[in-house]
């Protein structure tokens, strides 16, 4: 069976973003994929446990920011517009 390449301790990665503050760690051989941005790893890449240990201290809040941003409007919202907010 071939080797997971996101599990391999001697490659290189980025770590990636999406519109949504999402993180994800990403093998510097693949091409990023659409959507997402290289935010950690230079040009090069850094090694795995250095890119991970980056997104953990970075991606805090592992909700997608719409669900981050629905939540704050909604706690802000008056109680007559709340139920606009959750109709649907």
């Amino acid at each position: 069976m071939a080797k997971n390449p996101f599990d391999d301790d001697e490659g290189r990665f980025y770590a990636l973003v999406n519109h949504e503050e999402q993180h994800s760690l990403w093998p510097t051989f693949k091409p990023v994929p659409g959507g997402w941005t290289i935010v950690y790893g230079g040009p090069d890449g850094a090694p795995r446990q250095e890119v991970l240990d980056w997104i953990e201290t970075a991606w805090t809040d592992l909700r997608p920011k719409s669900l981050r941003d629905f939540i704050a409007e909604y706690e802000t919202a008056a109680p007559a517009d709340r139920a606009a907010l959750t109709a649907g």
